[in-house]
């Protein structure tokens, strides 16, 4: 076994490598075409790493404060399911069917496995790709951890904006014919703005189209009352209809539900109800409702909406006054 150790520490520490790594004796012991992986430390003193690591704690707690949960370290507080299964309780609007407390392995191994089944289900149809499992989560492979809390994020649209462009320098071991191999590769952990800003409209990139709101917002926050006011009034003649009434735009839209009933009353046709869900529980649910009254909007020949459904989702107000206004302009003199 001493043997062995050591000739993991000097294939770590090959000349040909460009940095030193502290290893565990544990991460030595492999078995044939068995490997490990592990953060440079000079990666991990990078600030923007650490900026990263800062932001997603402070939102997990955010988001947990109500659970009376307080992560301190990633891999520590999240490698047994118990906090992601909280996590995306919260942020999806579900519950799911897990024991609440599992001290055993093959117990927190049965609960990641049915919290990562969900996320999958929710990340795949999106085009997310999966770089993490049970076993590396379980682990407390901090690279994994990142890449699922960064995916939940961003489908999410927290509201927290992520450091650009961090990456790591990760050491790879493996075992190839009773010898030890290293590599050193990078791992990209985030990108550009576009896919790191998750605070919707709160932080848009410099290149982004200013409209009349984002004015309005910065520059005439006095006169917003009166364009809510003018809005809501709109709103009310046509959901009137159905014994319907808005008093909070960002609130009362942000499920889609409201959006669909409206586009239907403006255009003068029956939604059926298996296009989209009345009373919908989770936030896919929400966003495929918002998304399905964008599709309209388009159908009668409006712009594709600049907001995004997860924004309209999220009860940010000045995506929901975009898309109402929208319909404002064109819709004003319907009766």
């Amino acid at each position: 076994v001493s043997d062995l150790q050591e000739e993991g520490k000097n294939a770590i520490n090959a000349p040909m490598n460009p940095s030193a790594v502290d290893i565990h004796p544990e991460d030595t012991l492999l078995e044939e075409n068995e490997e490990r992986t592990m953060i440079d430390p000079n990666s991990k003193e990078d600030p923007k790493f650490k900026e990263l690591i800062k932001v997603l704690i402070d939102w997990i707690n955010d988001v947990l404060v109500e659970e009376r949960i307080i992560v301190k370290q990633l891999e520590e507080d999240l490698y047994d399911g118990q906090v992601l299964q909280k996590l995306l309780e919260k942020l999806a609007d579900r519950k799911l069917n897990v024991a609440e407390v599992t001290q055993s392995e093959i117990g927190q191994k049965q609960k990641l496995q049915t919290v990562l089944e969900t996320v999958h289900d929710l990340l795949r149809p999106h085009g997310w790709t999966i770089k993490w499992n049970v076993d590396s989560i379980h682990g407390k492979n901090l690279i994994a951890i990142l890449h699922l809390l960064v995916a939940l994020a961003m489908h999410f649209r927290a509201p927290i904006r992520l450091p650009e462009h961090v990456a790591v320098q990760v050491v790879v071991v493996r075992k190839r014919e009773g010898l030890l191999q290293t590599t050193h590769v990078t791992e990209e952990l985030t990108t550009t703005t576009e896919d790191t800003d998750c605070l919707y409209c709160c932080f848009p990139s410099p290149e982004a189209e200013r409209d009349a709101f984002d004015t309005l917002f910065d520059h005439a926050p006095d006169k917003l009352s009166v364009v809510k006011k003018s809005l809501i009034t709109f709103v009310n003649k046509h959901l009137n209809k159905l014994n319907l009434e808005v008093t909070e735009l960002e609130t009362q839209f942000a499920d889609g539900v409201y959006l669909v009933l409206l586009m239907g009353l403006l255009e003068d046709y029956f939604v059926p109800l298996h296009n989209f869900y009345l009373t919908p529980e989770s936030f896919d649910q929400k966003v495929h409702n918002v998304a399905f009254a964008f599709e309209l909007m388009q159908d009668g020949g409006l712009k594709k909406p600049k907001a995004r459904p997860e924004d309209v989702v999220n009860l940010d107000l000045k995506s929901t006054l975009r898309v109402l206004y929208n319909l404002f302009t064109k819709y004003k003199n319907v009766e």
